[in-house]
């Protein structure tokens, strides 16, 4: 299994409101859209960045892991998602190999891909999202 690109980096942020306008405006990043996952309590921005993109994630509860992680180290990179086309078939190798998924199975995230978390302590301290884009996968 081959990962296709980097699919986007997502930045933890306190405000998408007021992060938006350095990606916009001094950046002149295009923002593609905006949304809430409830099931994750953040709402995110998307900005293309050539063929991948950035997303900003603001906790919309102070219980949520963005806040959590905001709290635990301020404002920054969060994540790094990678594109595949077969996200279960990638998370069964990944294990093989001896790494820790955060989320054995995946679950829909923004945009409704499917996405699966690898847990840090696995990947030398770096949170990597496996990324799926709907409708994406091998044909049986």
């Amino acid at each position: 299994m081959e990962v296709k690109k980097i699919d986007h980096i997502g930045i933890a942020v306190k405000s998408i409101e007021e992060s938006l306008p350095y990606y916009v405006e001094t950046l002149q990043l295009k923002l593609l859209g905006m949304e809430e996952v409830e099931s994750e309590k953040v709402k995110v921005a998307f900005l293309k960045i050539g063929e991948s993109k950035i997303e900003l994630l603001e906790p919309t509860s102070p219980d949520s892991a963005i806040a959590k992680f905001i709290e635990k180290r301020g404002e920054g990179i969060h994540h790094i998602a990678l594109g595949v086309d077969d996200i279960q078939a990638r998370i069964d190798e990944l294990k093989t190999k001896g790494i820790r998924m955060i989320h054995e199975t995946p679950k829909i995230g923004a945009g409704g891909n499917l996405v699966a978390f690898m847990h840090p302590k696995s990947t030398g301290g770096v949170l990597y999202e496996l990324c799926q884009k709907p409708g994406a996968g091998v044909q049986k």
